[in-house]
């Protein structure tokens, strides 16, 4: 069995769903506009140059999730499926899917993105295996905080680690694994994995696979 291991956020999806979504709820009237739009903005620069934490990123996303329960999210995440993800994910990236489940390779979404907003994206691509970063719910409700290892630059080795414990899994078969991501915030992942895929690159990723003998994809989009 062969992993093959893919990033969500401008490598299958066109665009960023963290971003999207924040457009998606203020589009809907539940975020302010003129009070949110401007921190979203900052929020997605600071990620591109490496220039926030983690944690401050995930949860600056995450907190638009408070006061609402998981079934209350349901019906407005099918939505934002069907209305803003299910257009920006390109035939190319589609059939890069389909063509390791036909070779067999065991497929895994990992992202930073939260579980609550990637799950139904996971599900249309049929990638059974997602890792994401976790929502903590407390009382049914989700607090607008994140759970446990955040799934971002070198969490998302740590939390890789942790799924193949719990899957019973080898570490020795990241030795032949494959991963396909976009962002130099991957690149602890990248250096994990036997095969690194960069995908319509940052420029600080596309130095980096040129000096490592990388392969470079670029994707009709």
């Amino acid at each position: 069995m062969r992993l093959a291991l893919f990033d969500l956020d401008n490598t299958l999806l066109s665009g960023d769903s963290d971003e999207l979504w924040c457009e998606f709820l203020m589009d809907e009237g539940l975020l302010d506009r003129a009070e949110f739009a401007p921190r979203n903005a900052e929020m997605a620069l600071r990620y591109r140059a490496a220039d926030v934490t983690a944690q401050a990123f995930c949860e600056f996303y995450v907190s638009t999730l408070a006061g609402r329960t998981l079934d209350e999210w349901r019906p407005i995440c099918e939505r934002f499926l069907r209305e803003v993800i299910v257009p920006r994910l390109p035939v190319s990236a589609r059939e890069m899917v389909q063509a390791h489940r036909e070779l067999g390779d065991r497929l895994v979404m990992t992202t930073a993105t939260n579980r609550v907003l990637t799950e139904l994206t996971a599900q249309y691509l049929r990638i059974d295996d997602l890792i994401a970063t976790d929502v903590e719910v407390i009382d049914g409700r989700c607090t607008g905080r994140t759970s446990g290892t955040l799934n971002m630059r070198e969490g998302k080795v740590e939390r890789l680690h942790e799924w193949l414990r719990e899957q019973g899994l080898p570490r020795a078969l990241l030795d032949d694994a494959i991963f396909y991501s976009d962002s130099s915030n991957d690149i602890p992942l990248l250096q994990a994995v036997g095969e690194p895929v960069v995908v319509d690159p940052d420029a600080g990723l596309r130095a980096l696979a040129v000096a490592s003998e990388w392969r470079v994809l670029e994707l009709v989009r």
